[in-house]
């Protein structure tokens, strides 16, 4: 078997340059031994690193500038910068955003200024500084002091910079595939100098594809579930002998996945997209799935039900009025039982809304009435609409010819031939905008008997 590995992160890697004894190589985790060296050890990315892309040319030829890499955990951000780092014989000095300051920053710039190799700084969760941290960073990179290579999480385009991201370039890593997962768990099965390939180790293919699905795209986290399962499946009065990993010890393992998701980053505004669209498609199954995805990743419940109110106006409206009430009695359920026991009832709001009749009338009507109000003259009231609680206000005509709609409704409810048309009622908005409609009902569910109504009240159709 070639040897040919992902790239995948890890939490504290020692520089790849640095030589360990087999002793110490045994006791590190299977997932920092089965890292990568060099681009020819790579499975995955080839959007950025197959034979004719610019990445790796730029690697190969040493002409390589200042980058971000953004991509999921475990896709390999920390991994593809020490590469770059040992292919391009460049000082590497890594910095984590959690724990260091402008002082760390400027001990590397000095240290880089005396040397006499290229010095990559690889900062690790850049989005976690602060804009005076990012500027510290700026005229080093700009003057070519330093070589940095953030990594990120989170969508570059929003937690760095814009100065900054004006001189770096911004790669995106992806996931890994199920298949290449298993192809890393494959090797480290086989690999005697670096994985398990001195043990006397099977393992079921279905265990082996439960742990490329369970891993979400995350090598290291595949490793790490293969290590515990070869080491928790070993006879412990043998210090060698078979180890057969079956499917029901991957399960045991893997207890729960640790979905993907943050609440405060990308995953969480995607999939709450991906639920609007959905429930806007009148998908109830996407809906469904979308909406348990949130929940099982810790998304705070109350957030979910806010958007569902939300759209429950926005685009159902008046099609079908009752979904606003489902949604919130369904916030409500939240507040009153919790969860887990609240999730069906925010299930029940999800299905409510994906099979209700759609409108964005409502959203529409406020829309154009929201303009009106910001780019129209305000006039005054009209003294019919205004309010005559003493007599000075009635000597001032405030109140005078108003229309009391009880009567005007009840007179047009005859079959009276000569009761008024619907034009003759009380005209209610300010004169400059008479006649305005902003509210147009479609077709769907409870607007279409609304849409018939308000014909008739406007005078555009008589019965």
């Amino acid at each position: 078997m070639t040897d040919q590995l992902s790239l995948f992160g890890s939490d504290d890697p020692p520089p790849i340059q640095k030589d360990m004894s087999p002793t110490a190589r045994a006791r590190e985790p299977l997932a920092a031994r089965m890292r990568p060296r060099s681009l020819d050890e790579i499975v995955g990315q080839e959007h950025l690193l197959g034979p004719d892309k610019m990445l790796r040319r730029s690697i190969q030829s040493d002409h390589i500038s200042s980058m971000i890499l953004w991509g999921p955990p475990g896709s390999g951000k920390t991994t593809l910068a020490e590469v770059i780092a040992h292919q391009t014989h460049a000082r590497f000095v890594r910095l984590s955003a959690v724990t260091a300051g402008v002082a760390d920053l400027r001990k590397t710039v000095e240290e880089a200024k005396r040397s006499r190799q290229r010095t990559i700084m690889f900062i690790d969760e850049i989005h976690r500084f602060n804009k005076a941290q990012q500027d510290a960073v700026l005229p080093h990179v700009e003057h070519g002091v330093v070589t940095l290579i953030g990594a990120t999480t989170e969508n570059p385009s929003f937690e760095i910079n814009r100065a900054l991201l004006s001189r770096t370039r911004v790669y995106t890593l992806v996931a890994l595939s199920e298949e290449q997962i298993v192809i890393i768990l494959q090797h480290a099965l086989h690999s005697k100098e670096r994985g398990l390939g001195q043990l006397d180790i099977t393992i079921e293919e279905d265990a082996l594809q439960q742990i490329a699905i369970f891993a979400n795209g995350d090598a290291r986290t595949a490793l790490n579930v293969l290590e515990l399962a070869a080491q928790g499946n070993r006879d412990l009065s043998k210090e060698k002998g078979p180890v057969h990993i079956t499917l029901s010890i991957v399960e045991d393992v893997m207890q729960h996945r640790a979905l993907l998701y943050d609440k405060s980053g990308d995953q969480h505004y995607d999939t709450i997209s991906a639920l609007h669209k959905s429930l806007r498609g009148s998908d109830p199954d996407a809906s469904l799935y979308w909406l348990a995805r949130m929940l099982e990743a810790g998304e705070d419940p109350l957030y979910i039900v806010r958007r569902l109110i939300r759209f429950a106006s926005e685009d159902v409206g008046m099609a079908d009025p009752q979904a606003l009430l489902v949604c919130v009695a369904a916030q409500q359920a939240v507040h009153f039982v919790g969860l887990p026991e609240a999730n069906l009832a925010l299930a029940q709001a999800v299905v409510h809304l994906a099979t209700a009749p759609k409108s964005n009338a409502l959203y529409m009507a406020y829309s154009r009435v929201q303009a009106d109000v910001q780019k129209t003259r305000n006039d005054p009231i009209s003294l019919q609409l205004r309010n005559a609680p003493t007599q000075l206000m009635k000597d001032l005509d405030y109140g005078k010819d108003y229309k009391y709609a009880h009567d005007t409704y009840k007179d047009m409810q005859t079959d009276d031939p000569e009761r008024p048309p619907a034009t003759q009622l009380q005209e209610y908005l300010p004169e400059n905008l008479k006649g305005q409609h902003y509210y147009e009902p479609g077709q769907q569910g409870k607007e279409a008997s609304i849409k018939r109504w308000l014909e008739q009240r406007r005078g555009e159709v008589s019965n």
